[in-house]
This record gives C-alpha cells, sequence and structure tokens, in this order.
C-alpha cells in the first residue's frame, strides 16, 4: 500500500449527505477518497425519483460518488441496478449493513448478511452487469458477531472491489464496543480488499486501525465526518489542525450550505429542518453551550442567534 494515500470513504448518513451536502463538502476539503448516497430503496416498485436524481447531480458534477442500495430480494435488486445503471452509475455498493430495526424487519440491511441463499443469488445476479463495479458494506450480523461467517464463502464468490465493515452487530446500532477479533477473522477469511468502518473520529483513530491491521485498504467514516468534516483531508495531508481552524472551516461549510439550501427551499421552517441537522455530532468540536442553542432554536432568527454565538480566532484562509 503507497503510505502516501490512505483513501478515506464518506459513509451516508440519512438527512445529511445528499448531493448538495457532497458538493459543498467536496469543493471546500476536497480529500475524500469516495462519497455514497445514503441508500436507495424500492418504493412502490421503483426506486424513489428524488433519490435517483440526487445521486444523478452528483454524477453530473463529476464527483467521486457511489450509489449505495438496499433490498431484500432479487426482485429489488434488479430493480435499483437496472435503474441505476440506466442513470449513468458504474458503481454500486450493496448495503448489508444497515442497523435500522424499520429496514432489518423487512429483511434488508444487516439482516441480509445471515441470509445465505440470498447472498449467494446477490452474487450471482451481479455477475450480469460485468460493466458495473459493485461493493458490499455488512455488519457483523444482528444478535451475533459470528453471524456472517455462514455466508463468508458467498462474499468471497462476489465480483467486489472492496468490502467494507463495521465490526458490530445490529442490536447494538451504534453504542457499546466494536468486535475487533472477530474484525480481524473477517481480514483472514476473505479474499477481497477490506475497508473498515466504525468509531472514526480523529486522525488518531485512523492510525490506530492502521497500526494493529496494516493490511486494511481504507477506513470509512460517518457520523466522524459530520462532527468534523475536516477529518478526511487532516488525515491525508497528515497535518491535523487546531480546533479554531477547524470550526472556522466548519462555518463556512455551513454558510455555503445555507446559502443553498435558502436559495432552493422556500420558507424558514424548510431551511430550518434542513440546515439544522447540520451540527448534530458537532457538540465535541462548538462545544456543548453553542450546540445546546442551536439544538433548542425554533425559528430561523434564533438558530441565527445560536449561531452567532460560535466564536472563534483564527487565521485560516478558505
Amino acid at each position: 500500500m503507497d503510505n502516501s494515500i490512505f483513501p478515506i470513504h464518506f459513509a451516508p448518513v440519512q438527512g445529511h449527505t445528499d448531493h448538495a451536502y457532497r458538493s459543498v463538502h467536496s469543493s471546500i476539503y476536497g480529500s475524500t477518497f469516495r462519497y455514497y448516497t445514503p441508500f436507495i430503496r424500492v418504493e412502490k416498485g421503483t426506486p424513489r425519483r428524488r433519490d435517483i436524481v440526487d445521486f444523478k447531480a452528483s454524477l453530473e458534477e463529476n464527483l467521486p460518488v457511489t450509489a449505495q442500495v438496499i433490498f431484500r430480494d432479487m426482485e429489488e435488486l434488479e430493480i435499483l441496478i437496472n435503474s441505476l445503471g440506466e442513470a449513468g452509475a458504474k458503481e454500486i455498493d450493496l448495503n448489508m449493513g444497515c442497523p435500522f430495526p424499520l429496514q432489518t424487519a423487512r429483511g434488508r440491511g444487516a439482516a441480509v448478511i445471515g441470509n445465505t441463499p440470498l447472498v449467494e443469488k446477490t452474487a450471482k445476479m451481479i455477475e450480469r452487469y460485468p460493466d458495473i463495479s459493485f461493493s458490499l458494506k455488512i455488519r457483523l450480523g444482528i444478535n451475533n458477531s459470528d453471524e456472517w461467517r455462514s455466508s463468508s464463502d458467498a462474499i468471497n464468490s462476489m465480483r467486489l472491489h472492496h468490502l467494507t465493515v463495521h465490526p458490530r452487530v445490529a442490536r447494538q446500532q451504534y453504542k457499546g464496543e466494536t468486535d475487533m477479533e472477530e474484525f480481524k477473522r473477517v481480514l483472514e477469511m476473505t479474499s477481497h480488499h477490506v475497508i473498515y468502518n466504525g468509531d472514526i473520529r480523529t486522525p488518531d483513530d485512523v492510525d490506530r486501525i492502521r497500526k494493529r491491521f496494516p493490511e486494511v485498504a481504507g477506513v470509512m467514516c460517518g457520523r466522524g465526518l459530520l462532527a468534523r468534516p475536516s477529518l478526511a483531508m487532516e488525515i491525508s495531508s497528515k497535518k491535523v489542525l487546531s480546533i479554531q481552524d477547524r470550526i472556522s472551516m466548519m462555518l463556512y461549510f455551513h454558510s455555503r450550505l445555507l446559502s443553498h439550501y435558502q436559495s432552493t427551499l422556500q420558507g424558514d421552517t424548510q431551511i430550518l429542518m434542513k440546515i439544522a441537522p447540520f451540527w448534530e455530532y458537532a457538540e465535541a468540536e462548538i462545544g456543548r453551550k453553542s450546540w445546546k442553542a442551536l439544538k433548542k432554536a425554533s425559528t430561523m432568527p434564533k438558530y441565527l442567534t445560536a449561531l452567532a454565538g460560535i466564536s472563534v480566532e483564527s487565521d485560516y484562509c478558505i
């Protein structure tokens, strides 16, 4: 592995990482190896139109974006692959890791990984699309961290660019300890390049993973990048920014995104609902007082007042 280039993948987060977010983030920080769309699913026999439009907007802007899909059977998967292929997708990520009960109860996301026949059928189906590159994201299981093993042969048979592993089970959601011993077993048993996902919040976290597992081919960050949008840039440049510089850049990022939503949405209520989640994971960066004030703001004037309370002195030039 070229130690000067370590791929940082930006995991999708529903309600956050839409095209506008990806576009502005890329223009400011520019060091993310690849973005992923929030999972695209079938509703009433077809993918949601707004999801396809959102994905195509990033393609047309030449952002490094991969469409992520979530499915419960071959019919849904075929609809998704065909629709995205028609939209211009050359890379599709198969989601077998979503832990949310709303999806797992319907047999999607992390529920798929223990459904070995479905994983085997998936491996066969993607062979029908040689012009599309596929990747796979998994959890270790629903309740037990060894559930993925029943599907390991099927996973190894897949034509994958890489395999992303979040070493928790769905029952944990995003809490509790990651099972690093089971992650080690994945590395030992798989034939694919492996991307590590889970609890990457600082450059030191990446260094820790690379030191323990030097064969890892990259890391995927979601909430860590939402909390600290400069994270991939800091890792790639090997230069850790001061908290003042990070906040200065984050405020600029926010101002650009807010301007976009103000020009595309109507009414303060819509705009506030869209922009306020920007700070959801940023408490550690901006401080609890400012974070609580932003979270409590119920109108745009109150929100802007809370925003003005984030003070920072920085010489960082955008």
